[in-house]
């Protein structure tokens, strides 16, 4: 008990505060997105129909290399991001072994707060809780697409399915519905790691005041609402 004290001790209520701001910012926002695409369609919701759909046209080619192509270039994405991560997280680790001359550097940043090495190493060690988080979700993006291009793979051959005649129907839906939503899930976990960036880019207001934390977290907040519910781009895909 006295150890907890003395860890809530080591900031002010201010910096408590902005950062319980941060955290019910982003998993409320989750939550909300969650339920609001319920009753709006989300981006996400959007390109998950159109991910079926690609999905239940691949029963009907041929060749589907193209499609095994896609998803090669969809993982891509994923692979990038978590690669990034690993140099960014080195990067935020290098600074915690180099903790005074950084915190000497940001000391000289305009509007920056000062503070003391330990207070500096807790923003230090709340980015890199934010990007551990977003290595994982990305790796685990990476591994899903995997998975749909082995169900792509593994479906029956177009001549088949049409000697099957009407009883190929089920099949095409069957397989439309599990590979789609495979893919939409390596899209969703992709979208959390996205997240963890935008909050991160909050995170970094923490060095400058509590204040700036807040606010920043807000924005992003906004942002993603944007984005997600109300960008041009979804009003093309719903088109």
């Amino acid at each position: 008990m006295e150890t907890a004290f003395k860890v809530l001790g080591l900031l002010p209520w201010t910096d408590w505060a902005a950062v319980a701001v941060l955290f019910l910012g982003w998993i409320g926002y989750a939550v909300f997105a969650k339920r609001r695409s319920t009753l709006q369609p989300s981006l996400l919701d959007t390109t998950n129909h159109i991910r079926r759909h690609w999905m239940l046209q691949s029963t009907y080619r041929e060749v589907r290399v193209v499609d095994g192509i896609v998803i090669q270039s969809l993982s891509s994405s994923p692979s990038f991001f978590a690669s990034t991560t690993i140099l960014i997280i080195g990067g935020l680790l290098a600074v915690l072994g180099t903790t005074e001359k950084a915190s000497e550097l940001v000391r000289e940043i305009p509007f920056a707060a000062r503070t003391s090495v330990l207070v500096f190493d807790l923003k230090i060690v709340l980015l890199l809780g934010i990007f551990v988080y977003a290595f994982f979700r990305f790796t685990w993006s990476l591994r899903q697409y995997t998975f749909g291009a082995l169900l792509v793979g593994a479906l029956p051959e177009r001549d088949d399915l049409l000697a099957m005649g009407d009883a190929a129907a089920p099949i095409r839906e069957a397989f439309a519905e599990r590979a789609g939503r495979v893919v939409g899930l390596a899209a969703e976990t992709f979208n959390d790691g996205l997240r963890a960036y935008y909050f991160a880019f909050a995170a970094i207001g923490w060095f400058f005041s509590p204040l700036a934390l807040a606010v920043a977290t807000v924005g992003v907040v906004f942002i993603l609402y944007r984005r997600e519910f109300r960008s041009e781009v979804l009003k093309v895909l719903q088109a």
